[in-house]
């Protein structure tokens, strides 16, 4: 997998002054777009779009500096349809004006070729299983937040707490399957991951009864589930759960991420510090 995604990375470099199709960096990798927006964010720590932006306008502030051609005409280049936007992006990472940089030759900043290597790390194994589950839906109450990728989300807290104790005891006695109980549950998730996009979150139970009409539902297709469980400090080791099942599990295993929602159940201890998590994501099995 590792070998593939570094083919990825060298078709990128080789067309940064080409168009650059993700469906062609999923075909060299031999795996789905979705999955392998998943996976790069997951390595990468930025998403693929954020990556190739930056090594563009790296290798564009090279080209600045030489004077050798035309400011419009490295903004062209590079994919932007005008001076000024060419302008503007390269202000946001390089902190001046491509003209400034030209005239002044200030320092500018640089997005470092990346490939992916494997670092054995293994002192603790991840616990899992895979699971066929018919249709079913999530019923609860929905939100619309912002992504947070360390600490407690705020405005996932302050919904929580807005939901009276008489809804939530009507939302649980729907509960009929697994996972059993109160659930979060993310959908609509930005394929980049990046913090501060906007996914669907529900505070709500898995069922096969339909929802009543003052509750939000979801209809979730029959499919097959990956499930992982971990136990460790809230909400730290929840959120390293995710980054671990897309850093060390997919790469190892033969399945794949696939579209929908991804379902995670939550047991704190009395002083909330400590949390038993079982995380659910949807996965499809690939080619051996």
């Amino acid at each position: 997998m590792l070998e593939r995604l570094n083919e990825a990375l060298d078709h990128i470099e080789a067309r940064l002054d080409q168009r650059i199709e993700v469906t062609e960096l999923a075909r060299i990798a031999m795996t789905s777009e979705y999955h392998f927006r998943r996976m790069f964010s997951a390595l990468a720590g930025i998403s693929l779009s954020e990556y190739i932006r930056r090594r563009r306008l790296t290798m564009a502030g090279a080209e600045v500096l030489t004077g050798e051609r035309t400011l419009l005409e490295i903004g062209v280049r590079y994919g932007y349809g005008s001076g000024e936007a060419f302008a503007r992006a390269f202000r946001t990472m390089h902190g001046v004006g491509p003209g400034e940089a030209r005239r002044t030759g200030v320092s500018l900043r640089s997005q470092p070729r990346m490939s992916f290597r494997l670092v054995v790390e293994g002192s603790s194994s991840m616990r899992y299983r895979v699971v066929e589950k018919e249709q079913f839906r999530v019923v609860g109450k929905k939100v619309r937040v912002p992504l947070v990728h360390e600490g407690v989300n705020p405005r996932i807290a302050e919904f929580i707490r807005a939901i009276d104790e008489e809804t939530i005891g009507r939302i649980t006695a729907l509960s009929d399957q697994e996972p059993e109980g109160i659930l979060g549950v993310s959908d609509s998730l930005d394929p980049s991951r990046a913090e501060g996009t906007e996914l669907d979150y529900y505070h709500a139970v898995v069922t096969g009864a339909d929802a009543p009409e003052d509750l939000d539902a979801l209809l979730v297709p029959a499919g097959t589930w990956a499930v992982f469980e971990n136990s460790g400090p809230f909400p730290q080791a929840l959120q390293h759960l995710w980054r671990d099942v897309f850093t060390q599990w997919f790469p190892s295993n033969p399945y794949r991420s696939r579209p929908g929602p991804e379902v995670l159940r939550t047991r704190l201890s009395q002083d909330a510090a400590v949390a038993d998590a079982e995380l659910w994501i949807p996965v499809e099995r690939t080619a051996v």
